[in-house]
């Protein structure tokens, strides 16, 4: 098939998808026709579109699936006003795990909690996982078989990424904020869920509960509490034990009195029936 017949075919296809599409899922699509195209066809044609749109207000851009057009990010600031629902807003404990999960992988759950120094809520876990960023690669060979965690081709998808070696490096990252501007970081929250109540998967009351319990102030403040209130209650134990032997003592008193007054008086009666027998005798 010719190229410039082959072009604006590959065009429509990329339109009306919405998804990527890599140059073997463009050539079967061709399987059937009288002029089907070779894939060194549809690599050049691809190539051609993207030099075509490199200069217009979208792109024809490759990441890990394949080929798709986008609008470039110069133009981000009006063609976001074309939709009311603002971006969703994501934690800054989300994007960190993110961060060490695309950095570290294969990692643990347990070895992102020993480098940040706090639990990962099972929010950022499953939120990761329905955005279909993460997914559990196997389990660590370790007592306890914990999971495994990497990064998707969604993943790379969605930041424009076709490998995991175009990942800026560490020492390129000079702030989080300014990574990607896209995203906005929410209160300080531990929970992985976006701002936004239609996006929530949980009230707020317990995202808000998962952000007290991350925090290793207020963790230690419960733990101090959860003392106090144990002393406490030992102590109140302790009191109610020691004025229930108590009444018990008391109650008991009376009865050695009265047991000893009894034994008393048996005694002074026996000893007066003796001296009585000895003097009739």
């Amino acid at each position: 098939m010719e190229i410039d017949k082959l072009k604006p075919i590959l065009e429509a296809l990329f339109a009306a998808s919405d998804k990527p599409l890599a140059v073997s899922q463009l050539f079967d699509l061709f399987i059937g026709d009288i002029e089907q195209p070779s894939k060194d066809e549809i690599r050049q044609a691809v190539q051609e579109l993207v030099d075509k749109h490199a200069g217009g207000g979208f792109e024809l851009k490759q990441v890990a699936s394949g080929f798709r057009f986008q609008v470039k990010a110069d133009f981000e600031t009006w063609v976001v006003r074309l939709w009311e629902q603002k971006p969703p807003r994501y934690s800054r404990a989300l994007m960190e795990t993110l961060a060490l999960i695309a950095y570290r992988q294969p990692i643990t759950r347990g070895e992102i909690e020993d480098i940040r120094g706090v639990s990962v809520s099972t929010n950022i876990i499953k939120t990761l996982q329905e955005r279909d960023w993460v997914k559990p690669l196997g389990h660590k060979d370790v007592p306890g078989r914990p999971t495994l965690y990497g990064t998707t081709r969604s993943f790379l998808d969605y930041f424009n990424l076709k490998s995991l070696n175009e990942l800026p490096t560490l020492a390129e990252i000079r702030d989080l904020d300014q990574f990607n501007p896209e995203f906005t970081f929410g209160e300080a929250s531990e929970t992985g869920e976006p701002a936004e109540t239609a996006a929530a998967t949980e009230p707020a009351k317990v995202a808000q509960a998962d952000k007290v319990s991350a925090s290793p102030q207020a963790a230690n403040a419960r733990k101090l509490d959860k003392a106090a209130k144990t002393v406490k209650i030992a102590k109140a134990a302790k009191t109610v034990k020691t004025a229930k032997a108590a009444k018990t003592k008391k109650a008991a008193k009376p009865a050695k009195t009265a047991k000893t007054s009894t034994t008393k008086k048996v005694a002074k009666a026996a000893k007066s029936r003796k001296f009585n027998t000895a003097g009739s005798g």
